[in-house]
């Protein structure tokens, strides 16, 4: 539905009244397939309380796949702004201790958590990016368990779009609240492939087309990655050996198939910690912390930012570098083609989950353990060895231009196009 004419009140409910079936598909899908609900198992859902409507078909869906029960975080935009207005940088150090029980005990009984993302872009805008920064870091490091039951394969999860009335409002500035909403829930399941007869067998469907291109990289074993595009982006970076590309559904440790995305385009690995040379210019905006960053790029050497600059959120990129000594490296590197429906859309959706997945990105900070051979039974000093990075922060950031090129080149020198102007090499021939 084009956006050039503005909808009636009658029009927009009539749309809404008949999404009615696809909103409950979704809410299946990602109860099914996104955080695997098994029988008797705990969900933990971390939900806006502005969509406690949607909430609620989750967690009704959730009991009709077995869950034996479900618990639910709510969010608050407008209270998460007050607590960071109205409180100094060291109050975030610490994580309160009934949180830290809360997500500790749930994760390490093991729980399936389904985080349902939905904010205003500019939540936090004009705070100081230490503040977040500080407190994304004391959870990391304290709820230790949570964290690395996702991150080590024992704990399924999986993070969604559910559009609230502010983030309606960025994306669809020019409408009503009322059509901004129904406009962004039609993007959210047109991009999450929700709006047919059966998102399910859909996302079977799809994870097909990422099983080619993982085997086709895992089979190359590259030894390095060139990225080129007319914005000024020439850089290079390292593949570790033994790296693994993954992508589409994960898989815990006890087998459990899950998908961590919805939506996801990207197939991803984690590069050389060491190994980046060049700069890199960003292609879409980054959304951290309820602020924005626009027009930016990084300069590498050795594996570390060495300088950077942005037209817009400067401190808050310089604040991700500096998070923790690791954070200036890199963890992960994801290749995403220019053709995916969530690039088609032509939206602007300031919220990484759905820009990452326009376009190849980068992410500063740590990487992942299945990402390398044996890396789920390694230790954080192993995969540091490894050539993973370590760090108390995981920021993605969109590098692919329309133009992008990247060469993938092998130990013997082999040179192999894997993207030609944003697409992938062997889907253009």
């Amino acid at each position: 539905m084009g956006t050039g004419r503005r909808l009636t009140h009658e029009e927009v409910a009539a749309a809404m009244q008949g999404m009615r079936a696809s909103i409950r598909r979704y809410a299946e899908l990602l109860v099914r397939k996104g955080a695997a609900v098994q029988v008797g198992q705990e969900l933990v859902l971390t939900a806006p309380v502005e969509r406690a409507d949607f909430a609620r078909i989750v967690a009704r869906k959730a009991y009709d796949a077995g869950a034996g029960h479900v618990t639910v975080i709510w969010s608050d935009d407008e209270l998460r702004r007050l607590e960071f207005e109205r409180n100094d940088r060291e109050f975030f150090a610490t994580v309160p201790t009934w949180k830290r029980a809360q997500l500790n005990d749930l994760a390490g009984a093991g729980a399936t958590f389904l985080m349902l993302a939905g904010a205003d872009p500019n939540t936090l805008k004009g705070i100081d990016p230490e503040k977040f920064t500080t407190a994304a870091l004391a959870q990391r490091e304290q709820c230790r368990t949570y964290r690395d039951g996702m991150l080590f394969g024992k704990n399924a999860w999986c993070i969604a779009g559910v559009p609230v009335v502010a983030w309606a409002r960025a994306v669809f500035p020019n409408c009503s609240d009322d059509e901004a909403m129904m406009r962004l829930w039609q993007a959210v399941l047109s991009t999450a492939r929700a709006d047919g007869d059966d998102p399910q067998a859909e996302w079977e469907r799809h994870n097909a087309t990422f099983e080619k291109n993982k085997r086709i990289l895992n089979e190359y074993r590259f030894d390095h990655l060139q990225y080129r595009s007319s914005n000024g982006t020439d850089f290079v970076i390292g593949m570790n050996p033994g790296h693994i590309w993954e992508g589409g559904a994960g898989r815990t440790v006890g087998g459990t198939v899950f998908f961590p995305n919805i939506p996801t385009e990207e197939v991803f690995t984690a590069p050389n910690r060491m190994r980046a040379e060049g700069v890199v210019h960003s292609a879409l905006p980054l959304v951290h912390g309820g602020q924005v960053v626009r027009d930016f790029w990084l300069r590498f050497e050795e594996g570390r930012v060495v300088d950077l600059a942005a037209a817009e959120g400067e401190d808050v990129l310089r604040s991700i570098v500096e998070t923790d000594e690791n954070s200036c490296r890199l963890g992960e590197v994801a290749l995403v083609a220019k053709d995916t429906p969530i690039r088609a859309s032509g939206l602007l959706f300031f919220d990484t989950l759905y820009d990452e997945n326009a376009s190849c990105h980068l992410a500063l900070g740590t990487g992942f353990p299945e990402c390398v051979e044996n890396g789920f039974s390694m230790t954080a000093e192993e995969l540091m060895e490894a050539g993973v990075n370590h760090s108390g922060t995981h920021v993605d950031f969109m590098v692919g231009a329309d133009d992008l090129s990247i060469v993938g080149v092998t130990a013997a020198g082999e040179e192999i196009d894997v993207f030609v102007d944003g697409r992938w090499a062997w889907a253009v021939e």
